[in-house]
């Protein structure tokens, strides 16, 4: 049985860059195993699968990464939503929801800096331990002193959890080399195993932090764009008025070491203890086929 599936390039601003994603849009019947090894073939950072027509309004979709089923996970949301709404809703839409393993996440298309934005609105976020700094600059092979001391390395979690590592500027995200041993020793007894390492340093004068992301317990040694683990940095900077008032607008570049610049906005505000996340991009669209 033939199977449509989508390609598309998502917090990307032209094809061929930001995120590759892989959507099978007739999944239904599928086994775990099939998708596994679908995603496997695929080898993006993420592959996804619709598996159902919407119930109470919100589409069933499963996240695969090379090696595993994940609960959540940022441009496949997005990218999956762009697709649902261009080739499988009924009829036009702004706003699509997907029921995945961490629960309903709502997404709404909207004008932004005058381009058509894909807006996802994530879980609350979580807080966990703050690590030191000593042990996240042997993650990534800097010395300590090439971390931002003024602001914590903490867990936070917005579906799926990431350890935040704030560095001093750009040159120290540059510098990066990830120590296999190290971040084993760091994310093996922990349920975060991302990595995002940020500077408010960009690339681009429009823009306000750049960021790298890894995961290698994912298999993905570094990702070119996050919106998990930008969701959850978006998170950490509301919570510690890292702008001065608990709120977040910003303009996030990542992936340029990779040669697939991506640009994220960043929407949070932090009222007490609560913080509202949503996580913005735009989807460009690649490739049709089907699965035979």
């Amino acid at each position: 049985m033939s199977r449509q599936f989508h390609i598309v390039d998502v917090f990307a601003q032209e094809q061929y860059a930001g995120n590759q994603l892989a959507i099978v849009t007739d999944a239904a019947g599928l086994s775990t195993a099939e998708m596994q090894a679908i995603a496997a073939e695929f080898d993006y950072s993420e592959t996804t699968f619709v598996v159902g027509p919407p119930a109470d309004g919100a589409w069933p979709v499963r996240i695969f990464t090379p090696v595993e089923e994940i609960p959540f996970a940022g441009h496949p949301t997005l990218g999956t939503a762009w697709v649902i709404r261009e080739h499988l809703a009924d009829g036009p839409t702004d706003s699509v929801a997907l029921d995945l393993d961490v629960g309903e996440v709502p997404v709404e298309v909207r004008e932004t800096d005058g381009e058509e934005v894909l807006w996802m609105t994530q879980q609350p976020p979580t807080f966990g331990d703050q690590l030191p700094h000593a042990d996240l600059a042997e993650v990534l092979g800097l010395d300590v002193e090439q971390l931002d001391a003024d602001w914590p390395v903490g867990i936070v979690s917005t579906g799926l959890p990431t350890i935040v590592v704030p560095l001093s500027d750009r040159a120290a995200l540059e510098a990066i080399d990830v120590d296999r041993a190290a971040y084993d020793a760091v994310t093996g007894d922990r349920e975060a195993k991302n990595v995002l390492a940020f500077c408010a340093d960009p690339r681009e004068p429009d823009n306000d932090l750049a960021v790298r992301v890894f995961a290698h317990y994912y298999d993905v040694p570094e990702d070119p764009a996050t919106g998990s683990s930008n969701g959850c940095l978006a998170a950490y900077l509301a919570r510690h008025d890292f702008f001065g008032d608990g709120h977040v607008d910003a303009r996030v570049e990542q992936g340029y070491e990779m040669g697939r610049p991506s640009l994220l906005w960043h929407d949070a505000v932090a009222e007490g203890d609560d913080v509202t996340v949503r996580i913005g991009g735009r989807v460009i669209p690649v490739a049709d086929g089907e699965l035979v």
